[in-house]
């Protein structure tokens, strides 16, 4: 892509020598709304393990909501970033599908390989599941360890594109959960950064697509970026809106991305007979509704959660093919330094869809 340089650490670059210049200074969440700065060891790899130098991370709700101390399955201190475009600086001797120089996303689900999910397809809620910048200390540092088959590489995608994937991957997933076809109504409610990747892969999917938020700003959004042709706002006259545009009926799926209890609960009213429901967003507390109601509708409720590892290679191809376009996605930038004083603005600005932390630029 014009303007952005891939070869920003040619492998010839004695790997000792850049980890002196950069100290291995990393960004901890020491507690909620307070950032630290400290120093990681230089690390290691495993025989099937490669060393990944972090050049991006994009700031995720989950991070967000970290900061806010509103994540569920989070401990503090947590060096935060699980949204990453890496380059591959060394391998452990049994390191497979990768090269030293190579651009990647990396799949940030640290999986056991053992348990029923796992041995079922589904390593994306395995029942031991780390996820780096979550369980596991993620991104927001110069370099780290990761497993050789958790990257994700292009030799076409800047940085930026492949830090965003992680992000599609979940929007993707959620989308693959409600099995859309072209002949569905699909209402996806909350068009923040989630919100946003499920619109992507529900439009892509041939469904009607509707969009509902609080914010006519991100609905503009949507309408002028994503060509998104309907959109609506929560209200009383919501379900006559609703049935106008789909013919007279309701959605047949409906995806929540908002991480709110009160929406995720309304969800619940807005199916068709028939009809599904995915929470993609995630809230800690419980969230209630009518059983007369439900099983009137013999409504289908799913739970979304991560992304599946062929995801992430089918939406590297999606965007090296122009089928995705993530150009209007970034809002927000900031290097690795500014995170402590500048995290709390940037999280704080309605116009926030996503940030980028630069940790290496040179």
């Amino acid at each position: 892509m014009p303007g952005q340089s891939r070869g920003l650490l040619p492998s010839r670059v004695p790997i000792q020598r850049v980890y002196r210049e950069l100290s291995m200074k990393h960004i901890a969440l020491d507690a909620p709304g307070h950032f630290v700065a400290g120093h990681s060891p230089e690390p290691t790899p495993g025989p099937k393990d490669a060393i990944v130098r972090i050049h991006r991370v994009g700031i995720c709700g989950t991070d967000l909501h970290a900061y806010h101390g509103r994540q569920p399955f989070f401990d503090y201190p947590r060096i935060l970033g699980h949204e990453l475009g890496i380059e591959v600086v060394a391998l452990g001797s049994e390191a497979t599908g990768v090269h030293v120089g190579d651009y990647c996303s990396v799949e940030p689900y640290m999986n056991c390989g053992k348990c029923i999910a796992c041995r079922r397809g589904k390593p994306n809620c395995c029942s031991n599941l780390q996820v780096l910048g979550v369980h596991s200390d993620g991104g927001m540092r110069p370099f780290m360890r990761v497993p050789a088959a958790k990257l994700h590489p292009s030799k076409k995608l800047t940085l930026d594109q492949l830090a965003l994937v992680e992000t599609l991957g979940i929007g993707a997933h959620a989308v693959e959960r409600a099995s859309l076809a072209p002949d569905d109504f699909a209402l996806v409610i909350g068009a923040g950064p989630i919100g946003l990747s499920v619109i992507q892969f529900a439009l892509a999917s041939g469904a009607t697509v509707v969009v509902m938020d609080i914010s006519d700003g991100r609905l503009e959004f949507c309408r002028q970026n994503l060509g998104v042709r309907h959109t609506v706002r929560p209200g009383e006259q919501l379900q006559d809106e609703l049935m106008s545009i789909f013919d007279g009926e309701l959605p047949t799926a409906v995806i929540d991305a908002t991480g709110n209890a009160r929406s995720m609960a309304a969800t619940f009213d807005l199916p068709a007979n028939g009809g599904r429901i995915v929470f993609v967003g995630l809230i800690q507390g419980d969230v209630t509704f009518s059983d007369p109601n439900f099983h009137r509708r013999e409504l289908t409720l799913l739970a979304s959660r991560n992304a599946l590892p062929g995801t992430f290679n089918s939406i590297i191809s999606a965007i090296e093919d122009g089928a995705i376009d993530t150009t209007p996605w970034i809002t927000h930038r900031l290097t690795l330094d500014e995170v402590p004083d500048r995290f709390a603005q940037v999280a704080a600005d309605p116009t926030l869809l996503k940030g980028m932390i630069e940790v290496a630029t040179t």
